[in-house]
């Protein structure tokens, strides 16, 4: 069954970091599928609302938002505890807030790898724990968490981001078989390189720094990486997320899905 095909209707999505990017891609497709959504990061209130406004009435559902500093587990707990009084429950929940650092092992900061360890790994941690006893309750829930190549393999000089997104994996394996049999499924999605605003800011640095157009800044930056040369589109990724939540993926629970361009088989 295609995503656009999946109704979700009346359900409810809580996307952590959903303001842009992916989470927002995700946001936008859960809405298309029926669901409220629950959208929590960090923006201009004016944008937060816009994009709010926005969903609600192209989709027709609601939404919510969460400022929630996920390094916090308090606002995390206040988070899911409005989002249930609001929907009833949150029925999706995909774990998609991240940082990231980059330095080698020797120089990298300490609280640098305490807010890695806290956003990318820890959050998820206490959402799902929170999120788990409606999802039982009601014995339907679906969990994604979002973990990358790099949960799939290792790179340099990004030891906090390697060593999160592994974890989730280990996450979410162990969440997948704690719920078997309860109409609950875990898994985990690990895009390579996507089209996000961080990557667009570093193709344009590249531009100005090399008198580079934008294809052979683009070729230079995924250069080793997937193999076929070009961006993971976050509409993609999205759409592999609505499908997990849909009827024909009940089966899929444990997995780490890789949608990469090949770069985990080169």
């Amino acid at each position: 069954m295609p995503a656009s095909d999946v109704s979700l209707k009346g359900k409810c999505a809580l996307i952590t970091g959903s303001v842009q990017g992916l989470g927002l891609a995700a946001a936008q497709q859960f809405a298309q599928a029926g669901c409220h959504i629950v959208l929590n990061g960090f923006a201009d209130a004016d944008a937060i609302g816009a994009i709010g406004a926005g969903i609600e009435r192209q989709y027709g559902i609601r939404t919510l938002y969460s400022g929630a500093d996920l390094r916090v587990p308090g606002e995390i707990e206040q988070m899911i505890s409005t989002s249930v009084d609001a929907f009833g429950a949150v029925d999706i929940l995909v774990n998609n807030a991240v940082v990231r650092h980059a330095a080698p092992v020797e120089a990298f900061a300490a609280d640098r790898w305490d807010e890695g360890i806290a956003v990318n790994l820890s959050a998820a941690f206490h959402t799902i724990r929170l999120a788990l006893p409606l999802m039982k309750k009601r014995n339907w829930g679906r969990i994604i968490n979002v973990s990358s190549i790099f949960g799939l393999r290792g790179a340099p000089n990004r030891v906090a981001y390697v060593t999160t997104k592994t974890a989730l994996v280990g996450l979410t394996r162990a969440v997948a078989l704690e719920t078997l049999g309860q109409n609950i499924t875990c898994n985990a999605v690990c895009p390579g390189t996507a089209e996000t605003p961080v990557h667009d800011a570093a193709i344009r640095e590249m531009m100005a720094a090399g008198s580079l157009t934008h294809e052979d800044a683009k070729l230079r930056f995924l250069a080793g990486k997937q193999p076929t040369g070009r961006f993971i589109t976050a509409d993609s990724v999205a759409a592999l997320m609505v499908f997990l939540c849909g009827p024909s993926s009940d089966d899929i629970t444990g997995a780490a899905l890789p949608i990469d361009g090949g770069w985990s088989i080169s």
